[in-house]
């Protein structure tokens, strides 16, 4: 059977408050439900008309020290540990309105919209979350910063994570998370952090002005004189320390000893939410940082729109959910016009189906005896058949009902289809059967490509 998953957002609103990372202003963000294909948006409430910016790769304007979104001279940043929240909770859809140009820093992790999250709670929506799933290997890669990020075919969404430093401390780490169920215990805690010898230049550029050892992993290995640390912590406003104790120098120990890499694993997570839709497969990222992250999210949305309806995932081997013999139970089509061979996958709303195109299928005769094609009419026959036993299902004794078509629209055919295909007919109902009435989308495909398409109405109606 086909698992069918709605999409989700939240029960209610909630609000978390606290200082800009780089700008030290005191902020609010507050997260809310959102109708269904929304997406992640974000509201700057406090600016005239309060514009709204599309979470999407397209709007990351600038990658340096955190995610920033931009649409026309509105900005918005440090939006990744949010986002990340979101997506590995499993929430499609989400208006989010901050008061100021950036989300609060907070703890420098996740873990606080986790909480929240879980305490207002989450609900299920009526539209179908929509996948998009790995069927190969993508990659991008920085030759001159050494970053890599692979993603490969897997059964849900994982993320593997291996970076180098130039430090004594963490030269090199790495952080697996198998499943998104471990998110809230496994990475959404691990904070942010930031190495000593790179404090100065950020004040410099006017960053980090509410930086202090609480939402930071702070690591001091390079030694410099006490004059220059203590005059560091004035400036952090933070208390003195000894100049010769190299370490971790922030109050709250680490988590883990790869604390740092966990949470560039939750960044990647972050960025990835920017993609726009739910993956599956298995990312393998070398030395990560937001603008790889960034490039390979709009790699992604490339990918995407260039699939945006993907074929079903056929193993010949697997055993049907209806044979020929159980479908010729179910419909009237006898020879030559019952069109589907088996249904592999069905669910409450969408079902598959295969049928094998032959050199001795007898439309052949006539269509065309030199260049057999297979009549589109007869494509949008055979996806009817399948949303008919899709319908028949949901009724008792569905041997005593027929199904007849009412309309047909938005019919597409974009290649021919020849002896030797297999055909793949993935049909959905778009509303819910009402009077007998069923309105459905289908799609026919040969490999991973489209071959027709159509929407169309049906009735089904009990045998005399």
């Amino acid at each position: 059977m086909m698992e069918t998953i709605k999409q989700k957002t939240l029960k209610n609103s909630f609000s978390l408050s606290g200082k800009g990372l780089h700008t030290g202003l005191n902020l609010t963000v507050t997260f809310n439900p959102a109708p269904e294909n929304t997406g992640y948006r974000i509201q700057r409430i406090d600016l005239e008309g309060q514009p709204v910016i599309e979470a999407i790769a397209e709007k990351v304007a600038d990658t340096q020290r955190g995610t920033v979104l931009a649409q026309g001279d509105v900005r918005v940043s440090t939006v990744e540990h949010a986002l990340a929240a979101l997506y590995a909770l499993g929430i499609d859809n989400c208006l989010i309105q901050v008061d100021g140009p950036e989300f609060p820093i907070l703890d420098g992790s996740a873990f606080m919209y986790v909480e929240k999250i879980r305490e207002v709670g989450i609900e299920e929506q009526a539209a179908t979350k929509e996948w998009f799933i790995i069927r190969k290997k993508i990659e991008i890669r920085d030759e001159e910063s050494g970053s890599c990020i692979t993603i490969l075919p897997d059964d849900q969404f994982s993320i593997t994570t291996m970076c180098s430093f130039e430090s004594k401390f963490i030269n090199s780490q790495f952080a697996t998370l198998d499943n998104m169920d471990d998110f809230a215990s496994e990475v959404a805690p691990a904070r942010t952090f930031v190495f000593v010898r790179d404090i100065m230049p950020l004040l410099d550029a006017n960053l980090i002005k509410g930086g202090d050892l609480e939402n930071a992993i702070v690591i001091y290995e390079r030694q410099v004189s006490q004059q220059q640390l203590d005059n560091l912590a004035d400036l952090l406003k933070v208390p003195h320390m000894d100049a010769t104790k190299i370490g971790y120098i922030q109050p709250k120990p680490l988590q883990w000893e790869n604390e740092c890499t966990r949470h560039k694993l939750l960044d990647i997570i972050g960025d990835m939410a920017l993609i726009g839709r739910p993956i599956k497969g298995r990312i393998v990222a070398t030395r990560p940082g937001h603008t790889i992250n960034n490039k390979f999210a709009r790699l992604m949305r490339k990918e995407i729109k260039k699939n945006e309806v993907q074929a079903p995932i056929y193993d010949p081997n697997d055993t049907p959910i209806m044979d020929n013999i159980r479908i010729r139970e179910l419909l009237p089509h006898r020879y030559p016009m019952q069109l589907v061979d088996k249904v592999i996958a069905m669910g409450a709303t969408s079902i598959v189906g295969v049928k094998n195109i032959t050199a001795n299928e007898p439309f052949f005769t006539g269509h065309f005896p030199e260049e057999p094609v297979m009549p589109g009419v007869l494509q949008i026959e055979a996806m009817a058949q399948c949303g008919g036993l899709l319908v028949l299902n949901q009724v008792d004794e569905p041997e005593r009902w027929s199904t007849y078509f009412m309309r047909i629209d938005d019919v597409k055919f974009r290649q021919k289809v020849v002896p030797g295909d297999t055909l793949l007919f993935r049909v959905e109902l778009l509303h819910p059967v009402r009077h007998g009435v069923s309105t459905m989308k289908g799609y026919t495909f040969v490999g991973d490509r489209i071959v027709s398409e159509a929407q169309f109405t049906a009735q089904i109606v009990k045998n005399k």
